[in-house]
């Protein structure tokens, strides 16, 4: 097949770099994006469902990372501006073992 399928990359940036096969979802994010009324959104997905590699795609969209996006459908719809991000993440958290409450402390 030669196709480059992103299995186990979780950073949007790492998917489109190595010219990894992208399924352009942006359109979907633009009410996130552009609608700053609503205050909190809940993200929900089942397990592997691609949540961290959709927080990385808002990450790169919120520090203004154009270049990445170039050909994909949110490319020429927002104005480019870069914002603080803070991402936590919690993939190395050892909750089996310690229990949630104590990985956190």
């Amino acid at each position: 097949m030669g196709q480059n399928y992103p299995i186990g990359i979780q950073t949007f940036g790492d998917v489109i770099k190595g010219k990894a096969i992208y399924v352009d979802k942006t359109h979907f994010l633009m009410p996130l994006v552009t609608n700053m009324t609503q205050r909190n959104y809940f993200l929900s997905r089942p397990r592997r469902f691609g949540k961290s590699l959709l927080i990385s795609t808002l990450k790169s969209i919120f520090q203004g990372q154009k270049e990445l996006f170039k050909g994909l459908d949110i490319y020429d719809k927002i104005e480019w501006e870069t914002y603080p991000v803070i991402h936590l993440s919690m993939d190395k958290i050892d909750f089996v073992n310690k229990g949630l409450n104590n990985s956190l402390a």
